[in-house]
C-alpha cells in the first residue's frame, strides 16, 4: 500500500510541513527520490521528525523504471562510467553535478591523503 507521494520540487518553507506529513502518514518505507544533496540535507534536517525505518535515496530510479530515462548500456555500467552517459543524455542538467562536485570530493581526498602522510 503507498501512503502518498510527493514532488521534489518543492520550497525550503515546506520542508517541515512535507516532513510532518511523511511523519502521519506512518509509512515503514520511504523511498526519497530527489538529487543530492537535496535529500541528504532534507532527510539529516528532519530525521527526529520522520522517524520512518527503512529511508532509502533512490536517485532518478523511478525516471529509469517508467521508461523516462534510458541507462547507460551495460558496458558503461559495467566499467562503472554510467555517469558519463548521464551527461550525454542532459548536459545542461548534469555537468556541474559531475564535474564541479567530483572534482571537489577529488580534491578534498587529496587533501585529507596529503594532511595523513604529513602527520606519520
Amino acid at each position: 500500500m503507498i501512503a502518498g507521494f510527493q514532488d521534489g520540487y518543492f520550497k525550503s518553507e515546506d520542508e517541515e510541513q512535507i516532513a510532518n506529513k511523511i511523519a502521519k502518514s506512518e509509512a515503514d518505507i520511504l523511498f526519497v527520490a530527489i538529487t543530492s544533496p537535496k535529500k541528504e540535507i532534507f532527510l539529516t534536517k528532519y530525521k527526529d521528525v520522520i522517524k520512518t525505518p527503512f529511508i532509502m535515496g533512490v536517485g532518478g530510479s523511478f525516471d529509469v523504471v517508467a521508461g523516462f530515462t534510458k541507462r547507460a548500456p551495460l558496458w558503461l555500467q559495467k566499467i562503472g562510467m554510467e555517469w558519463s552517459y548521464r551527461i550525454y543524455q542532459e548536459p545542461r542538467r548534469m555537468w556541474k553535478r559531475y564535474l564541479v562536485t567530483n572534482t571537489a570530493f577529488v580534491w578534498l581526498i587529496l587533501k585529507e591523503k596529503i594532511r595523513l602522510s604529513l602527520s606519520r
